[in-house]
């Protein structure tokens, strides 16, 4: 047996241990002393901060993945919120939209109207709204269709307006509906008057691609006292149209030295491309009308006399031609 195979240790007689009641009344008179001199002397406040301070960042280590959970819940909680107002959002966009061109399109049918009914009161012809429902389908020609026929108390030749001026003329009858002819159909033509220089002449529609859709002044003379910027308005000599009423406004005065007559272009006021509310007039009463009975009276007269003229120059060219016919009378003898 060697020296390091000895046990060294006292045996067991020797061993002294405090018993399990005397270690827990050491220990709690310890805790019990700390306690008080804690509380009345702060004596664990340095050791208390000194051991926050070395666990500081222990704790945030460890509260790391607790808070990287939490945002990450938050995130997706926090774009589905966001994805749903945008979603609601972009419908109440497109909803207010929708009301907005409503609005737009109820203030300029409004404003339309308007003008309309302001018009209506300033004229002293009868006449009532009407609705354009769709255009003509012939592209050759220059018409629309109002939502007012014969069953309304529409004539034919009725004059027809917006609030800016005349626009064109009733054409053709249907029960519910008629057909209006614009100012620019190549077939319309319309007696206008000139308020500056209180000429008369006849307006004539020019669909041409070249200018438009306008109006032409024909038969003019180089000398015609017209200028550009000159208004137009409806002369009333044909029974037809009110007079007064603006038709269109003088754009382009072509005069030529190798013709005998002025180009005259002129643009309708009226809206004859995209009207959509119109105002439908009653015919003026030719008989009633003074002016077209003037020239009706003055135009038969003229006739009269152009036919009492023809007739005594045949009256005339029979007798002289009855004179030159007969033998020449025989002369007596002289009995000498």
């Amino acid at each position: 047996m060697t020296l390091e195979t000895l046990d060294r240790r006292a045996p067991s007689l020797f061993k002294q241990q405090a018993s399990r009641t005397s270690r827990l009344a050491l220990y709690s008179a310890l805790a019990l002393f700390l306690m008080v001199a804690d509380a009345r002397f702060k004596i664990t406040a340095p050791v208390r901060t000194a051991v926050a301070m070395a666990l500081s960042p222990v704790q945030w280590l460890v509260a790391q993945p607790v808070l990287a959970y939490q945002n990450a819940s938050r995130y997706a909680e926090v774009q589905q919120h966001a994805v749903a107002k945008e979603d609601a959002a972009r419908k109440e966009l497109v909803a207010m939209a929708l009301r907005a061109e409503l609005a737009e399109e109820l203030l300029q049918e409004n404003a339309h109207l308007r003008a309309l009914l302001d018009l209506s009161t300033r004229q002293t012809t009868q006449g009532q709204a009407a609705e354009v429902v769709f255009d003509s389908p012939d592209p050759y020609t220059r018409r629309v269709v109002i939502d007012k026929g014969q069953v309304d108390g529409i004539a034919a030749g009725s004059p027809v307006l917006d609030e800016n001026g005349i626009i064109g003329q009733v054409t053709r009858l249907y029960a519910t509906r008629s057909e209006v002819t614009l100012l620019i159909d190549r077939d319309q033509a319309i007696p206008v008057f000139n308020p500056r220089t209180g000429a008369r002449s006849v307006a004539y529609g020019d669909p041409s691609p070249a200018r438009n859709g306008g109006m032409e002044l024909r038969f003019m003379p180089s000398n015609a006292d017209v200028q550009v910027g000159d208004l137009l308005t409806t002369s009333g000599v044909d029974g037809l149209y009110p007079p007064g009423l603006p038709v269109a406004k003088v754009v382009t005065v072509d005069r030529r030295a190798d013709s005998a007559f002025t180009r005259i272009y002129c643009e309708p006021v009226g809206r004859v491309q995209g009207v959509r509310h119109v105002m439908v007039l009653k015919p003026q009463d030719r008989v009633v009308h003074p002016e077209a009975a003037n020239m009706a009276a003055q135009a038969d007269a003229e006739k009269a006399d152009k036919a009492a003229r023809a007739r005594g120059k045949r009256e005339k060219a029979a007798a002289d031609k009855a004179d030159a016919a007969k033998p020449p009378a025989a002369t007596p003898k002289d009995p000498a």
